[in-house]
């Protein structure tokens, strides 16, 4: 078919070859043992002199397979899905599957309205970076899915995520036996997100088996509202003259936030106060002295979610694992 023209269907190969549209099906799906040599090579010969290539998502389709999962993530820009998601691509390419990517952008009606999609989409299974842990639109949801990073109470399935618990605890404690005195645990909007309720509920237990020691938590309505910030880490502050202070982040982006306000506030992390957080960032390591992080499994995470995945999709098991990982402190000049 010379260039220009329209694309060629599966009725003008079968027109070219003066055979039926069944039979070019037939040899397009392997059916070699039913169709004669002579049939195949015209097939083969019309095939090649219309440059025809068949629709490999109409075939899925037919046979019942599109191998097409879908990921929907709370924030795609967030660096933690970034990297989680390579760990996702990572592993579908292993399996030969094809990713379809929604960003819910936060919002809890764009959320809805992409569960409510997803069937026409004829996706396999989703990996989901749920909003909320309870929501009532999971419940009548029957894709195969694993959720990332918490759990959702209204659906079962596997959960691959960081131990939160684990890691709130390494934190808390190794800022106490640094000798920090007062500690302000700054979150965002914990609402019914787990991870950051895990992970505040942790820090409030060992701080009070800790006394004298101070433990705080504020919880930021807009991350990015710099007057916000700078009042809640001043106040902070004057509440605890002449204590050792430190500040841990509730994750990176709050992280980026809060650097931003001490320097507003010409506090310097490492030596007026003590600064982790919770992810661990690439400028975490070069801003300043750098700041201690507590790193996540990222790629792990991923990689382990679209396996669990594929042996659900798959029938190679039917109970529902929850796999979680410990992180890793990263120590940096900030904490010391």
């Amino acid at each position: 078919m010379a260039p220009g023209d329209k694309k060629a269907t599966i009725s003008d190969v079968a027109k070219l070859a003066k055979v039926g549209k069944t039979s070019v099906s037939r040899y397009l799906n392997g059916e070699f043992a039913i169709l004669s040599e002579n049939m195949q090579h015209k097939i083969a010969a019309a095939i090649e002199s219309l440059n025809y290539q068949p629709s490999q998502i109409a075939r899925s389709m037919k046979c019942g397979r599109t191998r097409l999962v879908a990921l929907v993530f709370a924030d795609i820009n967030n660096p933690y899905s970034i990297d989680v998601m390579q760990g996702i691509e990572a592993a579908s390419q292993e399996h030969d599957y094809t990713l379809l990517v929604f960003n819910t952008n936060n919002q809890i009606e764009r959320e809805c309205k992409i569960l409510r999609l997803l069937r026409s989409y004829q996706v396999e299974g989703v990996i989901i970076h749920a909003l909320r842990a309870h929501d009532d639109n999971f419940k009548q949801f029957s894709l195969p899915t694993v959720s990332v990073d918490r759990q959702i109470y209204d659906l079962p399935c596997d959960v691959v995520g960081l131990d939160n618990v684990q890691a709130a605890t390494e934190v808390t404690h190794y800022l106490l036996n640094s000798g920090f005195e007062a500690m302000l645990f700054i979150t965002e909007t914990v609402d019914d997100i787990q991870p950051r309720q895990k992970r505040i509920e942790t820090f409030k237990q060992i701080v009070a088996l800790n006394q004298p020691c101070i433990g705080e938590v504020a919880e930021l309505h807009d991350s990015k509202n710099a007057q916000e910030v700078d009042r809640i880490i001043a106040e902070f502050c004057a509440r605890n003259r002449g204590m050792r202070k430190a500040i841990i982040s509730v994750n990176g982006a709050v992280t980026l936030n809060i650097s931003l306000s001490l320097k507003r506030l010409k506090l310097e992390w490492g030596k007026d106060i003590g600064l982790l957080g919770f992810d661990d960032p690439v400028w975490a390591s070069v801003v300043g002295v750098g700041i201690s992080t507590l790193k996540q499994p990222t790629f792990q995470i991923g990689y382990k979610a679209f396996t669990l995945l594929y042996q659900r999709m798959n029938g190679e098991r039917s109970d529902f694992q929850t796999v979680l990982y410990p992180g890793e402190l990263i120590i940096r000049e900030s904490t010391e």
